[in-house]
């Protein structure tokens, strides 16, 4: 038996664990998991626990149900919160009954786009800023607060449950870089430490949840859907990310003005090429477009800048002796995406730039809001697909897409968004009662 699996039965023996609970998730990034117990754990290790994958969304169909859930012992952590009490947990990777990786699994599509990477001589970073609301119960949208961004007590009655949830981040090994409230009533985010791609896939999934569990706790509902409430600032999962070789950042250049190395400005050229494609998986939801609109911080045009916000990838200002921290952040995403196949097409895109030697568009500087159509036309500047038909329309022709997944997922992915979209355009809204209704 290999020494992590061995630390992790010494472990569970040691803090009196109970149950054990594997996670995994499925293909639309919610999270699944079951228990077992510490008699179990070692032919875990050693075989994995089978259960049935026709259940799961994208994973298989009833004839070819058979999957194994093989538990990764780096991920071993307690759960902190009251529920659980000696309870651990662990990340699983999916197989087949043969051994073979299961094509399906989330977790496995993110590590065959980071080996490809690392077969390029890259390891991916990523520190993502979650954002997310706090409302009195989950059936409404009402506040805990009218507090704004950077507020604090009394406007910002939320600050226990942020500091509780950091309190448990920790406790589990993620650590925690900023916490506040953000611009809109009741919405808040925590930051986590930059940490390489898998491992933070693997940690946005537990904070979404640590979030959750805290906040239930309270009496309080957590939510990260992106845009909760009509007229204020949707929730974004700004995701900073760069590339190194070894210890080194490669994408810091000394020579260049802006200290960005060619491969930066590549791996920036390809994330803006095939930002209408990887929409459909960074912003997966009918709710997602909501947020993507004009006026409320999130980007919809197709752009980069160093300290323009309004630009989809913002390339923070260099700070001498800062090297490693050399990075880009693109601003699109939400934090109800599934965290590994978001990372993986943003690394695929990236790569894509570096690969085919994708020249850097020139740099926006003016306010993109403010710019007329023809003035952003003219200036090369593309937009972001306006709601999720265009961006299942984009993505359905997407070469890159079909060879960052693979043909299951990209397959399963396209048609749940088809039957999403289906059901929520024949839907008859408040809005249209209410603006029709007294006048048709």
């Amino acid at each position: 038996m290999k020494k992590d699996q061995e630390y992790v039965l010494k472990q569970v023996k040691d803090k009196n664990v109970r149950f054990i609970r594997l996670w995994f998730t499925d293909v639309l990034g919610f999270l699944k998991s079951f228990a077992i117990s510490p008699a179990e754990l070692e032919l875990a290790f050693e075989e994995g626990m089978g259960f049935d994958g026709s259940s799961i969304e994208g994973f298989t169909r009833i004839e070819e149900s058979d999957m194994v859930a093989i538990p990764d012992p780096d991920t071993f952590t307690l759960l902190p919160w009251s529920s659980d009490t000696n309870v651990a947990k662990m990340f699983c990777d999916i197989k087949l009954p043969d051994g073979s990786p299961f094509e399906a699994d989330p977790r496995y599509v993110l590590k065959r786009n980071l080996k490809r990477a690392s077969e390029m001589g890259y390891t991916m970073y990523v520190g993502p800023e979650l954002e997310f609301f706090y409302f009195k119960d989950a059936i409404g949208t009402e506040v805990l607060d009218r507090g704004g961004y950077f507020d604090l007590t009394p406007l910002d009655l939320a600050t226990p449950y942020r500091r509780e949830t950091i309190f448990a981040l920790e406790s589990m090994g993620i650590t925690v870089e900023y916490s506040h409230h953000e611009v809109a009533p009741s919405q808040h985010e925590i930051d986590l430490r930059y940490s390489d791609a898998l491992s933070m896939a693997d940690n946005v999934m537990t904070y979404r949840l640590a979030v959750k569990e805290i906040a239930q706790e309270h009496g309080i509902y957590a939510t990260f859907m992106p845009k909760p409430i009509f007229g204020e600032n949707g929730s974004g999962m700004h995701t900073h990310q760069s590339l190194f070789r070894g210890d080194t950042n490669a994408f810091y250049d000394e020579a260049d003005p802006m200290h960005l190395s060619n491969i930066a400005k590549a791996y920036i050229a390809g994330i803006l090429r095939h930002a209408p494609e990887i929409t459909l998986v960074l912003n997966q939801w009918v709710n997602s477009y909501k947020r993507l609109v004009p006026g409320y911080e999130a980007p919809v045009y197709i752009c980069w800048s160093r300290r323009n916000r309004s630009a989809l990838v913002r390339v923070p200002m260099y700070k001498p002796g800062k090297e490693s921290a050399t990075r880009v952040e693109l601003r699109s995403p939400d934090p109800a995406c599934n965290p590994y196949l978001a990372f993986a097409v943003m690394l695929a895109a990236g790569l894509e730039g570096i690969e085919r030697g994708y020249e850097l568009p020139p740099e926006a500087n003016n306010n993109i809001y403010e710019m007329t159509g023809e003035e952003r036309e003219a200036a090369g500047i593309g937009s972001l697909p306006a709601d999720l038909n265009e961006a299942i329309k984009i993505a359905d022709g997407s070469a890159l897409l079909r060879k960052a997944f693979g043909e299951h997922v990209f397959e399963y992915l396209l048609r749940n968004k088809k039957a999403e979209w289906d059901a929520y355009k024949a839907q008859v809204t408040e809005y249209e009662v209410g603006r029709y209704l007294s006048i048709l």
